[in-house]
């Protein structure tokens, strides 16, 4: 398999990322470069769920068209190699920014790398998929109803305790869905600890992680990264609770235009609804998560703990629909 990545020379030193809930992923050092491999976790997995070939095969067509990702090597998927399907890509450079509040930067650091990160979304979503070879990427049409059916059934299916408000938005959120538009590359997890930034320039270097990505709604995107404005203020990466003028770090509506002004698109649906939307989207995810750390299959101990996060993020979705009318 290493025959295949360009300049790979032996002898080899493999790292384990720490943190991160979804594919193990590993620095793999030479002498002269170092490399990172992205695998599937062991064990029964959720259906469609930690598709490494789909994230080597989005990472390779951006990155041949100059949308910024690391440079995507070589492909396994015989899982009689390490247990598991891999890829390898490039390892890049710079900073990986795990905390929204950026306590190290200026405010003028911190408007600049908002915008940065606001801009880079909006490369993305001008990117036409089948000018890229990505036009079957994902299904065509009905994005938002077949997402919340998806995180919808996710919710269902994972043991764990049942919350009253991820019940009521299973049931409020079909019947309030967005038009649909044309489909663009959707990351699926787009915030700032999933890019890597200059060393010293506030410019995104990287984005990665594309586990979730496909066709789809380029709102569900945008809109997943402004709900970090409105999360509990106890989730990592929240800035609801912050004097956001003071830090220098733009208010949400200032990101929503900015991107709007970007990519020339709009809001088919109120914000609320897009906000409601994520963060149910959200819970059903750590629902997930915390189900297979009770089944062993989680690549990460604090797996189980996500179940506490569930029913704050879906209280806050549901105050959301409630701003829209709806009642218990």
């Amino acid at each position: 398999m290493l025959r295949s990545v360009e300049g790979f020379a032996g002898p080899l030193e493999v790292l384990r990322f720490a943190g991160g809930q979804s594919n193990p992923t590993y620095q793999l050092r030479t002498p002269s470069q170092r490399y990172v491999l992205r695998r599937k976790p062991p064990g029964t997995l959720v259906a469609s769920a930690h598709a490494v070939d789909r994230e080597f095969r989005v990472i390779r067509a951006l990155g041949d068209a100059g949308f910024p990702v690391p440079r995507a090597y070589a492909l396994c998927e015989d899982e009689a190699v390490i247990g598991s399907a891999f890829y390898v890509m490039a390892m890049v450079d710079g900073r990986i920014l795990w905390d929204g509040r950026l306590p190290d930067a200026s405010p003028e650091e911190r408007r600049a790398i908002y915008h940065a990160e606001i801009d880079t979304l909006a490369a993305l979503h001008r990117i036409d998929p089948a000018a890229i070879g990505l036009a079957d990427y994902g299904r065509p049409g009905n994005y938002f109803a077949r997402q919340v059916a998806r995180w919808s059934r996710q919710y269902g299916e994972s043991d764990g305790p049942r919350c009253a408000a991820m019940d009521r938005l299973v049931d409020w959120l079909p019947r309030h869905l967005p038009a649909d538009r044309p489909a663009r590359i959707v990351h699926g997890d787009y915030r700032l600890d999933n890019m890597v930034l200059h060393a010293t320039e506030p410019r995104v270097v990287a984005v990665l992680d594309w586990e979730l990505s496909t066709l789809g709604d380029p709102v569900a995107d945008l809109t997943y990264l402004l709900m970090h404005w409105v999360t509990p203020a106890h989730e990592r990466g929240s800035l609801a609770a912050l004097d956001l003028p003071a830090l220098g770090i733009p208010i949400v509506t200032e990101m929503l235009d900015r991107y709007l002004a970007a990519t020339g698109d709009r809001l088919d649906a109120p914000l609320e609804w897009y906000l409601a939307y994520n963060l149910f989207r959200l819970a059903a995810i750590l629902q997930g998560v915390a189900a297979r750390g009770r089944a062993g299959n989680a690549n990460n101990a604090r797996a189980g703990l996500a179940q506490q996060r569930v029913a704050p993020l879906a209280g806050t979705a549901w105050s959301f629909a409630e701003a829209l009318g709806a009642r218990v």
